[in-house]
């Protein structure tokens, strides 16, 4: 225990002295992260954590999955469909592509034309981790280069399962069992059917039961269980568990429970996937690298450049502008964790030896090192290339926003405002932790999700700082006080109107920082009273200036009468 404690407390420490100084310097997290490992890893001086980073590294690559389904939860159906032209047509040429050119320049370095294939294309597979999560740092996700970085990184997903099955062929040890086509492509159907039963009828009807409950306890299980379900069928089909998770994700993603689900994942997302970071860093051997470092150097480089030189080229091709082109080519040239995986298997089944072995390892880690200092570079030269300032050209990227209004409750106000919103054709959104009121609401074409909105988590997740206005509508007046003090704190650009049921409830609103909060007992006494005195024959002129004296300096005068 003493161990594991020091252990904790010594990668902590220098995770967050690394992370702090990257992020200082402008480099962001990801970096610090990458240094962080290599300063704790086995293979440099200093402080060791562990020695096991291979199972290390199994374990926090389901950060991947995490994070594939989270990016799943935001690709609806529709969404992917609308990319098919993108992930089979982009995405294939890229891995075919890349990989012949590679594997034509590893055999220069290895005798068989087959081994030299198979390394070549292995390394033509990109990292899902490290690009997903630089253009989810950055928002880049709808940008251009971000939507075919993702379409590309799908597809070389699924390219594993084949590379993968192609390992025996090459093995010049015997074979002692096969499973026949036959047998792993029914397995395969068989597993997808259990996903798409479980994703699209059981889970959802699990997570309608707890939300019912309000148990949030109960209901983060089920999402895990989701996740994990869906990861166990996918690796028991021989595909990725990262694939099987994003499938997951994508079948939620229709859900009214999506942004609840994203932002109680988030915290473990977070952390696994800066831990699987970590042990990419611990993973760089120096000793190896320094036993021919111009060898070593040669390598890195020239698989850089050509993949480069590959997706820029395709990317044009395909139509894209030059600027996306460069930006994507110096995003997706290095290789990804998939090699770690398809290394290790060519290496138990002796197709290559412990050397080719650490320098694989090594060049798959270095080139992800590299990943984020290229990717700025890239921006800034296709910046310039453009001849447009980075300022102008994230605003021309992010012109559009899905959400301009944030509504909290849909109760009866609720559902007015929603209504003259849409009238007016302002995009909005509205959250509920009422799954009636929700389901109503949903039958009704409107975007009402289930989700709390006390939760600082999800207010990060739906992106609540590229909102203009937020309303709070919701009956319990102390989560709604709460509300009001939680986003004028988080988000104090954001106008924040808001109802109350009494004075005193409009006061507190007020000070919590509301822009503009309404009392609902008083304006419906006032109303009540503005009609008495017009059935009783008081002219018009006089009720409005008797209005305008009791709304006067926000109801003071009212206050003035109730006061006990």
């Amino acid at each position: 225990m003493d161990f594991f404690l020091l252990s904790s407390l010594v990668l902590l420490a220098v995770t967050a002295i690394m992370v702090t100084i990257s992020k200082h310097m402008g480099l962001g997290y990801i970096l610090g992260l990458l240094i962080a490992g290599i300063i704790v890893g086995p293979h440099t001086p200093g402080p060791i954590v562990t020695s096991e980073v291979e199972s290390m590294r199994h374990f926090t690559e389901f950060g991947v999955v995490l994070l594939l389904f989270v990016i799943g939860l935001e690709m609806q159906p529709a969404k992917l469909w609308s990319m098919r032209k993108e992930v089979f047509g982009l995405g294939s040429l890229q891995v075919i592509v890349s990989g012949l050119v590679l594997g034509f320049y590893m055999n220069f370095f290895v005798e068989s034309l087959g081994v030299a294939m198979l390394l070549g294309f292995t390394l033509a597979l990109s990292s899902t981790a490290f690009v997903m999560q630089i253009l989810q740092e950055k928002g880049k996700l709808n940008t251009e280069h971000g939507k075919n970085a993702f379409a590309i990184l799908l597809l070389q997903d699924l390219a594993v399962v084949p590379l993968l099955a192609m390992l025996p062929l090459l093995s010049p040890q015997p074979q002692t069992s096969e499973t026949s086509w036959l047998e792993s492509c029914i397995n395969v159907v068989a597993m997808v059917a259990l996903l798409i039963v479980f994703g699209r009828y059981i889970i959802p009807k699990a997570l309608d039961k707890v939300a019912k409950q309000r148990n949030k306890d109960a209901f983060l299980l089920v999402t895990m269980l989701s996740v994990v379900l869906s990861a166990y069928l996918m690796d028991h089909a021989g595909l990725s568990m990262a694939l099987g998770a994003f499938l997951m994700g994508m079948f939620l993603s229709t859900s009214r429970y999506s942004f609840q689900i994203e932002s109680s994942l988030e915290p473990f997302k977070g952390i696994l996937m800066s831990l699987f970071f970590i042990a990419v860093g611990m993973s760089i051997d120096f000793k190896a690298i320094m036993s021919d470092p111009w060898v070593f150097s040669g390598h890195v480089v020239a698989i850089l450049v050509l993949k480069a030189l590959v997706i820029f080229a395709l990317m044009l091709a395909f139509g894209a502008t030059k600027s996306g082109a460069i930006k994507l080519a110096f995003l997706l040239n290095q290789s990804g964790e998939f090699g770690f995986v398809l290394f290790g298997a060519a290496k138990a089944l002796s197709i290559i030896d412990d050397q080719l072995f650490v320098i694989g390892i090594g060049v798959i880690s270095i080139s992800m090192l590299l990943t984020p200092a290229l990717y700025s570079f890239g921006c800034s030269l296709a910046n310039r290339l453009a001849k447009v300032s980075q300022f102008s050209y994230f605003n021309t990227e992010n012109a559009s926003m899905e959400q301009k209004v944030v509504i909290a409750g849909f109760g009866s106000t609720g559902k007015v405002i929603a209504r003259m919103l849409k009238s007016s054709s302002i995009p909005f959104i509205v959250f509920d932790i009422n799954t009636h009121e929700v389901a109503l609401g949903r039958k009704e074409g409107l975007p009402v999700f289930f989700g709390d909105i006390t939760d600082l988590k999800l207010l990060s997740t739906i992106k609540l700082d590229q909102a203009s206005m937020i309303i709070v509508s919701i009956d319990h007046s102390l989560n709604a006080i709460k509300v009001v003090k939680h986003i004028k704190e988080n988000y104090p650009h954001i106008k924040i109107l808001a109802r109350a049921l009494d004075i005193k409830a409009m006061d507190k609103m007020l000070a919590a920082g509301a822009s503009w909060v309404i009392a609902e007992t008083l304006e419906s006494s006032i109303r009540t009273g503005s009609e008495a005195l017009s059935q009783m024959g008081v002219p018009t002129d006089e009720i409005a200036s008797l209005l305008e004296a009791f709304r006067k300096n926000e109801y003071e005068l009212i206050r003035e009468l109730t006061k006990e």
